[in-house]
């Protein structure tokens, strides 16, 4: 049985590449072909390609008091659903130049949430929706205390109004399985809580007995 995998990037032909548009973001139109699994080759076709850099994202979680931290913004992608655009989301921001994730993390975690993060834990990198866009997410979990998480966040030049959430872990997970939080990031970052809850409260119990 074939394996999966058996083309790279290499064996993609871009014959024409253009800037359609360019704005906040940037739209680009590229003409290409690639080999077919069935041995031809895909006769030119095109398609427009939403350029976006990468983002992190991370969850901020205190296991000794099993919260986590959410963010209530507003998300024009949401408008015209059946549901409010104001959306629970993670800690988030957009790759700089320069930048690798972690330093993304703790910039945004200061400037969205007031928090600190005592360690970082990479969960995954994903690309958010590869049939038109370039992006990339890096999760990741971050160890927080709550004792004094909670209020209004956000840079009023960049347009960012805030409210940041002290949520019990039990009542975010319960949000999945509503539907109240339906947004990718927050969806798969919680789902791993939920998978890795006791050995994270077991960590902390150990770290805090004493001997």
């Amino acid at each position: 049985m074939t394996k999966p995998f058996q083309f790279q990037a290499d064996d993609v032909s871009i014959e024409k590449r253009e800037t359609v548009f360019q704005g906040f973001f940037r739209m680009d139109k590229l003409w290409l072909s690639h080999p077919r699994f069935d041995g031809r080759t895909m006769p030119t076709f095109t398609r427009e390609l939403f350029v976006r850099g990468d983002a992190t994202c991370v969850l901020p979680y205190d296991p000794q008091r099993d919260q986590v931290v959410l963010l209530e913004q507003f998300r024009l992608g949401a408008i015209g659903r059946n549901q409010s655009p104001w959306l629970l989301e993670l800690v988030a921001g957009m790759n700089e130049e320069g930048e690798n994730p972690e330093d993304v993390a703790h910039r945004e975690a200061d400037e969205e949430a007031g928090l600190i993060f005592k360690r970082l834990d990479p969960i995954c990198s994903y690309l958010v929706s590869p049939g038109g866009t370039t992006e990339m997410i890096y999760l990741y979990y971050g160890e927080i205390s709550s004792a004094n998480a909670g209020g209004l966040f956000g840079l009023e030049h960049e347009h960012e109004d805030i409210r940041a959430h002290v949520l019990a872990a039990e009542d975010a997970i319960a949000m999945i399985k509503d539907g109240r939080i339906n947004n990718a990031a927050a969806i798969i970052a919680l789902q791993w809580l939920e998978l890795n809850r006791p050995r994270l409260r077991e960590g902390m119990n150990r770290s805090t007995t004493p001997p």
